[in-house]
């Protein structure tokens, strides 16, 4: 299978300066890992967000450096900006093909609640990823949890019911709570709260009722 490619150059421009590589389109990186020495290189900020856009979070890439053999890596980490999310630095992890690695995989939620269906209930997702091992060219880009066992509002689905390929090991606790329906809020009618001047009116109105119907 061939993977992704990321091209890179050595980066010579560190601290603030950094800001003028971004203008010009330069996304500042550090490639760092097993046997290799923490390296400060620069990618084309089109090429990544072209391969961010295609690849999941943990997809294997072949980096090559100045031109140099292809290493496989994993993006580790990306900064981002606060607003505009674009971004500002990644770290590579440069990856054993033949170690494992624990990495976070998102949960995704597959299937029909009866509970939500059919009974108005509201499905909580009490976590969205899970930790799992594998091998850098096994790792999942997510894990499924079918929550069609969520068939009442008690019911509750945990990291243990969340199907995982052969060759890939579940790292979280496999008893902590993923999944629940909660039941459909009930809202309550207001009973009008008549004023203490409006009772008093209205008793006062029915004493004088009362009175011209003696006096008659």
């Amino acid at each position: 299978m061939v993977r992704p490619s990321l091209s890179a150059q050595p980066r010579h421009v560190h601290g603030k300066a950094v800001k003028t590589l971004r203008r010009s389109g330069v996304l500042p990186a550090v490639v760092f890992g097993h046997g290799v020495e923490s390296n400060a290189v620069q990618l084309d900020m089109h090429e990544f967000e072209l391969l961010r856009r295609k690849t999941g979070r943990n997809t294997l890439l072949d980096l090559t450096l100045d031109g140099g053999k292809a290493v496989p890596v994993l993006v580790h980490d990306i900064q981002e900006h606060p607003v505009s999310r674009a971004p500002l630095h990644v770290d590579l992890m440069v990856v054993r093909m033949t170690e494992e690695l624990m990495v976070e995989v998102a949960i995704n939620f597959t299937g029909e609640s009866v509970a939500v269906e059919r009974m108005g209930g509201v499905l909580l997702h009490l976590r969205e990823s899970v930790q799992v091992r594998a091998l850098p060219d096994h790792l999942p880009q997510s894990v499924e949890l079918d929550i069609s066992g969520l068939e009442d509002f008690d019911q509750v689905l945990h990291v243990s019911d969340i199907t995982l390929p052969a060759d890939v090991t579940l790292a979280t606790d496999p008893t902590e709570p993923v999944a629940r329906v909660q039941a459909p809020r009930i809202e309550e009618v207001a009973v009008p709260v008549e004023e203490p001047g409006e009772v008093a009116a209205a008793e006062a109105a029915e004493a004088a009722a009362q009175v011209e119907e003696n006096a008659e």
